[in-house]
């Protein structure tokens, strides 16, 4: 049914809003429920490309104008070894300062992997056969490097503005296709073949090039980032999705790793930033680990040959679900408060234009 946002609005049944699902319109619909004095909780990523971006600013003022939220669901800044990378950051006698970094060893580099097959509780997953037509879930460099763009920042610069106009500047941008067969397509949606939109897009062999990797390297305050996104068709055997993110410290540059080693569980290391800070970081760790420790009880610094490894029970690993409900509980309380922290708002704007922008120089880009 055509009608359902008019209807809503109409009806109104309450004054927030959840918006998950197909990106195509999404940005149009942030916008009528802003202009219509709703609070909105919404799933990323708010906007897929440059023009989504201008209306999605039209939006935020409107939000604005009206005296209402609105919210991005940022799961990510709820795991705990995210959460404890940006705690470390801001001890100096472990992690030093940021550095500036260079394009090619960036102050903050991270990258996920992730696959468009897998299976889930048991169950092969099944994907609308939408999901692959990158003018309605948006390119893999809009998409999932939301999260990682919004850490960049979250744990570079904590609680502080961030204007996209002015702290930003886009040096390179790449995307590149993962090649679906129509068996694969079939295999993923249960569909029997590709749907009408997509016929167009394949190849000479009938395969869908489904532009769902990228890179994006660029500065935020004059530091360098990177951030990567990969989506193979699926994982070897016994392969699960991976995450890597390091940020490079003075003294120390702390490192989340979750790949096979780590049985595919993020897991958190300091490593020296130079040899000859081996001996003060075993001085300052400990106590850096014993003050964290009143805010998560049971984490423990573990030797972990020329760097150390920071355990964490298995009461904080929630899983991805779980931080849903966490980031509802910020939102709920910050309607309560009456209003978003005073950051929250232009890094989203920020985050947004790495994205897009990114999104129109890697599509010039050969």
């Amino acid at each position: 049914r055509g009608d359902f946002l008019e209807q809503m609005l109409a009806e109104r049944p309450g004054n927030v809003v959840i918006i998950s699902g197909n990106n195509r319109r999404k940005t149009e619909y942030i916008k009528a429920c802003a202009a219509a004095g709703l609070h909105q909780l919404v799933d990323k990523p708010m906007c897929i490309d440059q023009k989504g971006f201008e209306l999605l600013l039209e939006a935020f003022d409107a939000a604005d104008r009206n005296d209402v939220l609105l919210y991005d669901i940022m799961t990510e800044r709820s795991e705990i070894c995210t959460m404890l990378q940006r705690e470390l950051m801001q001890m100096e006698p472990v992690f030093g300062q940021l550095v500036t970094g260079t394009p090619d060893e960036p102050a903050f580099e991270t990258e996920s992997v992730h696959h468009l097959f897998k299976m889930v509780a048991g169950n092969p997953i099944k994907r609308p056969g939408w999901y692959f037509d990158t003018t309605q879930q948006g390119e893999g460099i809009v998409d999932v490097t939301t999260h990682l763009v919004d850490l960049v920042a979250w744990e570079c610069f904590p609680e502080v503005p961030i204007d996209y106009k002015t702290d930003i500047e886009i040096l390179a941008a790449k995307r590149w296709p993962t090649m679906i067969t129509r068996e694969q397509y079939r295999k993923v949606t249960r569909l029997e073949d590709f749907i009408p939109e997509l016929k167009d897009q394949l190849d000479a062999e009938g395969r869908l090039p489904c532009y769902v990797n990228g890179q994006i390297d660029y500065t935020i305050k004059g530091v360098h980032a990177r951030v990567r996104v990969l989506w193979n068709y699926e994982a070897p055997p016994g392969g699960q999705d991976t995450h890597y993110a390091v940020v490079r410290g003075t003294r120390a540059n702390l490192v989340i790793r979750q790949g096979a080693e780590q049985n595919f569980r993020p897991e958190l290391y300091i490593e020296p930033a130079r040899p000859e800070l081996t001996v003060p970081l075993a001085v300052a760790l400990p106590r850096a680990i014993l003050s964290l420790q009143e805010k998560y009880p049971g984490i423990k610094l573990e030797p972990s040959g020329e760097k150390w490894h920071v355990f964490v029970p298995d009461r904080y690993h929630v899983g991805h679900e779980a931080h849903f409900g966490e980031v509802t509980e910020r939102f709920l309380q910050y309607l309560v408060d009456g209003k978003l922290p005073d950051w929250e708002v232009p890094n989203m704007k920020a985050k947004y234009y790495v994205t897009t922008t990114a999104l129109e120089m890697a599509r010039q880009t050969p």
